[in-house]
């Protein structure tokens, strides 16, 4: 009998072996049949390589297409024709592992910039785990724009604010942007590697700190793939709170973004007003779990919480933002500003793929907490009496901001949905339920293949998928995490196309896209 407590494990992916041959048209298959690519992972096996392409359509369990291939014959044929994201993934796969993405229309380095050994794919098992790195080897291969009148403008990496690095290219006419290049991956950490060989249990402290202000979506999408590599079921009840967590972490994070667009077109007042909204709801994330980034709460089948919710102080933020928002709408400066800036339709997010309030913004509906319910709510459910994803159409700044403000509301009802949910679940049923994990990974870990697991979770800035497969003894032997900023970094050139350039400060703050969960 179906324990009512205790949420059942979601459904594993649908492993598909293909051959190197194959691989294009499975994916059109797929990508034909509203499945889009979320996660490519690189696998170095004893005796072969192994490419492992996750893709993920809304209500649907997700397909794993593996190719496996010799170590000593280590290519791929390029699907960047096909899908722009498996392009990027491609040069990502190239740079660590040193897999030759064939006829790959852009094959210079993505990760390893200039000053990287030729030839040193640092995740490769024997890897030196301290290479000599050389001198400024060359310029980066930007493309010049050539014309009358027009001249380049560098911004970055290092910056005026306290942000990490990225460099930015404009080539331009007068004010006006012909084009923009953003050059990322300077702090590139070696997070994939720090994963191996920890448990399980020693992972979720790393996990959240892959980007530090979401530490939440980061640390949960890594639960839930290690929980579905384990079969191991969680109450109910730590679904909830997980997802309280989640729109807490949401809350404080678009407050704080609604202040700073303001604030890039001078209207000062509106931020700091809710730069003191942020603030109280950092002490209120201290109070819940003990930390302000609420770190700390999230464990391997378990969320153990140090305090109440306040619901209350939740809806009076909320009202206070909506205040806020009415404030800045009134001001004919500030909707001027935000208005038909930083465009990029419809067409534009889908084919990049983009994901969370970028997408939303230009029509898309793309949101895991609709799209997959299974890997956060309990049973399946899919908060069936509140409305669905916030939506707009204009995917100018504007509806970047007014998602976000529409979100803030959201989330606070969102909270108090759990919360009710919460007071009728007797949690003594399921105490210590996730007692003997070690038994458990070894047993499944006899397989043909490691035991893995997928974790898809609706962060603040979008949908972010952790993939992760266990040794023998337990231990990580691979995690693969996908932040929304990957897909959503590149569509930011393309909303500047054609603005001008007082409007890249405000249109990249509408994006606030992470570098650190990019640049693993």
């Amino acid at each position: 009998m179906t324990n009512p407590l205790v949420n059942p494990v979601p459904r594993p992916a649908e492993r598909r072996e293909v051959s190197r041959e194959e691989l294009a048209a499975a994916t059109r298959e797929l990508l034909d049949t509203a499945y889009r690519l979320a996660l490519v992972a690189m696998h170095e096996d004893e005796a072969t390589g192994r490419v492992v392409h996750v893709f993920l359509a809304p209500g649907r369990a997700p397909v794993e297409l593996v190719v496996r291939f010799a170590r000593d014959n280590a290519w791929m044929p390029t699907m960047a024709g096909i899908s722009y994201a498996a392009g990027r993934f491609e040069r990502v796969n190239r740079d660590l592992y040193g897999l030759e993405p064939l006829g790959h229309p852009l094959p210079h380095r993505i990760v390893r910039h200039g000053h990287w050994p030729s030839g040193y794919f640092p995740m490769l098992r024997d890897a030196d785990p301290d290479p000599v790195f050389d001198a400024d080897v060359g310029q980066y291969p930007f493309v010049e724009v050539q014309g009358d009148g027009v001249y380049e403008i560098p911004v970055g990496p290092i910056h005026a604010g306290l942000i990490e690095p990225g460099h930015f290219r404009f080539s331009v006419v007068g004010e006006t942007i012909l084009r923009m290049k953003a050059r990322l991956w300077f702090m590139h950490r070696g997070v994939e590697k720090l994963f191996e060989g920890r448990t399980p249990e020693a992972g979720i402290e790393l996990a959240e700190r892959i980007s530090g202000d979401t530490s939440v979506g980061h640390s949960l999408a890594y639960a839930v793939a290690v929980e579905q590599a384990l079969g191991l079921d969680v109450p109910s009840a730590v679904h909830h709170r997980r997802a309280m967590l989640l729109e807490l972490e949401r809350l404080y994070n678009h407050v704080a973004d609604i202040g700073m667009v303001v604030n890039d077109v001078g209207y000062g007042v509106v931020n700091t007003h809710a730069s003191r909204l942020r603030e109280t709801l950092l002490r209120h994330n201290a109070s819940v779990t003990g930390h302000r980034l609420l770190r700390g709460a999230i464990g391997i089948g378990t969320c153990d919480l140090a305090g109440q919710v306040d619901v209350a102080l939740l809806r009076e933020v909320a009202a206070e933002v909506s205040e806020l928002i009415a404030i800045a709408r009134g001001n004919h400066v500030v909707m001027d500003r935000l208005t038909a800036t930083g465009v990029l339709s419809l067409a534009q997010a889908e084919s990049l793929g983009t994901l969370g309030y970028v997408a939303r913004a230009s029509g898309m509906t793309v949101d895991a907490r609709w799209d997959h319910p299974l890997t956060t709510m309990p049973d399946g459910a899919a908060y069936p009496d509140l409305a669905g994803p916030v939506v707009e159409t204009t995917g100018d700044v504007l509806a970047r901001f007014m998602v976000r403000a529409r979100e803030v509301t959201a989330s606070a009802e969102l909270v108090a949905w759990h919360l009710d949910h919460l007071s009728g679940l007797d949690e003594t049923a399921v105490a210590g339920m996730s007692a003997g994990m070690g038994a458990d990974a070894n047993l499944t870990a006899a397989a043909a293949d490691p035991p893995s697991g997928l974790g898809i979770v609706e962060a603040w800035r979008g949908t972010l998928v952790h993939r992760v497969e266990l040794a023998p003894d337990g231990t990580l032997s691979r995690v693969r995490p996908v932040d929304p900023s990957f897909f959503n970094w590149p569509a930011l050139p393309i909303a500047l196309k054609d603005t001008i350039v007082p409007d890249f400060p405000l249109t990249n703050k509408s994006f606030n896209q992470s570098y650190a969960g990019n640049d693993l």
